[in-house]
C-alpha cells in the first residue's frame, strides 16, 4: 500500500478540500482508500463543518464508498452507523448495499428515515427486514411491510423487539403465524404489548409454561384494559369452528330440559362423562361455564387439562370434581391417575380470578356465534 496520508489538523480542512477532491478522481484503489480513510477521520475529529463542507463530505465519501471492497464498505458502515449527523447519502447509500455493508446502519443509524427504511424493506431480502426488525424503535409502518414480507425468523425477531410497534392487523397476522409455528410461540406470548385478546388466543397452542405466562398477564391486568381488550377481541372473533356433532340437536334438548328442572348439576356432568354422553357433557360443561360448545370440545378433545382447570375454576366446582374428569377424560393414558393427580395440583394452585378472568376471552366465542 502507499504511504498513508497523515490526517489534516481540523483547521486545515477549507484548504485542503480542494486537494481532496482532486485525489478523488484518481483511479488507484490504495489512494482512494487512503483519502477515504482521512475523510472519514477527519469527519470525526474536525472541528464545527460549514453546511458546504458537510455536502462535500456526503458527495466524496458516497462517490469513493462505491468503488471500495465490502470488507472496506463495513468498517465505513460500522463506524458511521452511531454517528447522529453522519452523512446523509452515504448512510442511505449502505442502508442499500448488500446485507453484510447494511446491517449496521440498519440496525442503529437515527439518520435513517422512516421513507429510507420503507424503501429497504419493501425491495430488500430477509437479512435486510431483519436488521431493521433489530433497531431501538421500529414505526408501526415499517412494522407492517416487515410482518407482511417476512419470513417466519424475520418475524420472530421483530415480535421479540418491544421498541417495534405493530398495528392491530398486523398483530392479528403475527398470531395467525404464530400459532403454526412452535418457534414463534414464545417470542408471541412473551411479547409486552401484545393486545390481551390476541394472548388469549395462543393458550391452546402452546406449552404449559407459556399458558401459566397468559394466566398470570390475565390476572395482574387493568380491569379497564382488560374490558378494552374483550371489546377488540369481540369485534374479530367469527364463528367458524365447523360442523356440530350429529347428535347435538338430541342431547341439547335434554340438557335443557336438566336445566329447566334444576338438575343440571356438576354431579350431573360427572355422570355424563363416565356413561359415555360425550356430547351431553360437552354442551352441560359449555353451559355451566358459559362458553361455546367447540371451545369446550376442543378442551375435552385435546386433552386440555390445564385449560379444563379454568373452565372448572371458574365455575366454582371443587377439587375432587375436577379430578374425576381428568381420569375419565385421559382414560388408557399411562400412568392416567399420576397425571390427573398432577394437574389436580395447578388446580388448587390457580385463583379463581385469574379463571374467571381468562374464562372471559373464551367467552368472546359465544358472544360471537350468538351474534
Amino acid at each position: 500500500m502507499s504511504e498513508t496520508l497523515t490526517p489534516p489538523a481540523p483547521a486545515d480542512i477549507g484548504s485542503r478540500l480542494p486537494d481532496l477532491i482532486a485525489l478523488a478522481q484518481e483511479t488507484s484503489s490504495e489512494k482512494r482508500r487512503a483519502l477515504l480513510r482521512e475523510l472519514t477521520d477527519h469527519f470525526f475529529g474536525g472541528a464545527v463543518r460549514t453546511a458546504g463542507e458537510d455536502a462535500l463530505y456526503d458527495s466524496v465519501l458516497t462517490d469513493l464508498t462505491a468503488e471500495m471492497e465490502t470488507a472496506v464498505r463495513a468498517e465505513l458502515s460500522a463506524r458511521f452507523a452511531l454517528s447522529p449527523d453522519a452523512p446523509r447519502g452515504l448512510i442511505r447509500r449502505l442502508a442499500n448495499d448488500e446485507v453484510a455493508v447494511a446491517d449496521a446502519v440498519l440496525r442503529a443509524s437515527t439518520v435513517l428515515t422512516d421513507d429510507d427504511l420503507l424503501g429497504v424493506v419493501r425491495s430488500k431480502g430477509q437479512g435486510h427486514l431483519r436488521a431493521v426488525s433489530e433497531r431501538a424503535s421500529v414505526s408501526e409502518a415499517v412494522s407492517d411491510v416487515i410482518v407482511e414480507r417476512g419470513d417466519d425468523v424475520t418475524l420472530g425477531t421483530l415480535l421479540r423487539n418491544d421498541g417495534a410497534i405493530l398495528s392491530r392487523a398486523a398483530s392479528e397476522t403475527a398470531v395467525e403465524r404464530a400459532k403454526s409455528n412452535p418457534a414463534l410461540h414464545a417470542p408471541t406470548v412473551e411479547r409486552q404489548a401484545l393486545p390481551a385478546d390476541l394472548l388469549n388466543d395462543m393458550y391452546f397452542v402452546v406449552e404449559a409454561r407459556l399458558r401459566q405466562r397468559i394466566l398470570e398477564q390475565n390476572a395482574a391486568m387493568d380491569p379497564v384494559l382488560l374490558e378494552s381488550a374483550l371489546a377488540a377481541g369481540r369485534a374479530r372473533v367469527a364463528s367458524n369452528d365447523g360442523a356440530l356433532p350429529a347428535d347435538y340437536s338430541e342431547c341439547l334438548a335434554y340438557v335443557e330440559e336438566l336445566k329447566a328442572a334444576n338438575q343440571l348439576t356438576p354431579t350431573m356432568l360427572a355422570r355424563f362423562l363416565r356413561s359415555g354422553s360425550r356430547t351431553s357433557f360437552l354442551i352441560a360443561l359449555a353451559q355451566l361455564a358459559d362458553v361455546d360448545f367447540h371451545t369446550a370440545s376442543q378442551i375435552v378433545e385435546r386433552r386440555e387439562l390445564d385449560a379444563l382447570s379454568v373452565i372448572c375454576k371458574a365455575a366454582d366446582l371443587d377439587r375432587a370434581l375436577f379430578l374425576t374428569f381428568a381420569v375419565v377424560i385421559l382414560g388408557s393414558e399411562d400412568n392416567a391417575m399420576g397425571k390427573a393427580h398432577g394437574y389436580a395440583k395447578l388446580y388448587a394452585d390457580l385463583t379463581r380470578e385469574a379463571a374467571m378472568r381468562t374464562l372471559r376471552f373464551w367467552r368472546m366465542r359465544r358472544g360471537s356465534a350468538a351474534a
